[in-house]
């Protein structure tokens, strides 16, 4: 009985740990059982977030309970202002825990009949401008795209960050060229569907769908964190050592009085500290 119990008990977890994971696996995947981690992360489906999570002063909590979308949009603001003309990591990650799992995000690709995977792991800040009027943002890209080991030259993606509402952020562009073969440019189209973003870190998540046209075709979906370098306080003043006092004192050869001053002044320790003149200065004999 106790080992009939048992294996009862082992086929229902291992029916619990199928389920959990058929939700991330296509059909082909099912019947071929070629199931891995990095299948899990690329047939993630692009999905609208139902929640956008936001992070502020350590803290972690949905954005309808307590922020308004004009919160969200100053703030991203505030975010990649201070991380203009800087270069963001990007990560393929697990949407729940919000962990790196490569230190890319890939995706199948042909180019012309060869096939390819494609790679993406940083993108460069070039510009950031405010739209008047609207909670959109005009941002300048540079994606840091391979292939094969290659690194074609890309234009710059002029992108769009759009908050409708404290849970609609998307990030999108009208798509970028990139020169993949001697034949004709290829056309990249990104969509960054933004459902988490940590002011204290500097990071973004969300679900991404990214497609190719042209010579080179192909695409993918799944789950990206883009880590910034900087947090999205810009506005705190710079930190710098607290100013020590000394006292200087010069006789004044007029009225034989002595003055006495507080000076403030950042002296290395160490160094021989000066005195400070005080008018008027003596007159050379």
């Amino acid at each position: 009985m106790i080992r009939k119990g048992l294996a009862i008990s082992l086929l229902l977890s291992a029916s619990i740990l199928s389920a959990c994971n058929l939700r991330y696996m296509s059909f082909h995947d099912v019947v071929d059982q070629k199931f891995t981690p990095s299948t899990h992360v690329e047939n993630t489906p692009l999905r609208e977030a139902s929640s956008v999570v936001v992070c502020r002063s350590k803290q972690c909590a949905p954005a309808k309970l307590s922020m308004s979308s004009e919160y969200i949009y100053n703030s991203l603001l505030h975010l990649f202002e201070n991380n203009n003309h800087k270069k963001a990591l990007i990560c393929q990650a697990n949407p729940s825990s919000k962990t790196c799992l490569e230190n890319y995000i890939t995706l199948p690709i042909k180019v012309g009949i060869t096939p390819a995977y494609m790679y993406v792991d940083s993108v460069k800040i070039t510009d950031v401008l405010v739209n008047k009027g609207s909670n959109t943002l005009n941002l300048i890209l540079n994606y840091n795209v391979t292939y094969n080991g290659q690194t074609p030259d890309c234009t710059p993606a002029q992108s769009i960050l759009y908050v409708r509402n404290i849970n609609h952020i998307l990030l999108e562009d009208p798509g970028y060229n990139c020169k993949m073969t001697t034949i004709g440019t290829t056309n990249i189209k990104t969509i960054f569907v933004i459902d988490y973003v940590d002011l204290d870190y500097g990071y973004i998540g969300g679900y991404y769908s990214l497609g190719l046209s042209g010579p080179a075709y192909g695409g993918g979906t799944g789950y990206m964190l883009l880590r910034l370098p900087k947090d999205a306080y810009p506005l705190t003043p710079a930190l710098s050592a607290p100013k020590q006092k000394k006292k200087s004192s010069q006789a004044n050869n007029d009225n034989g009085l002595e003055m006495t001053m507080d000076v403030q002044a950042d002296t290395p320790q160490g160094t021989q500290e000066e005195t400070v003149q005080v008018f008027p200065i003596p007159k050379k004999q």
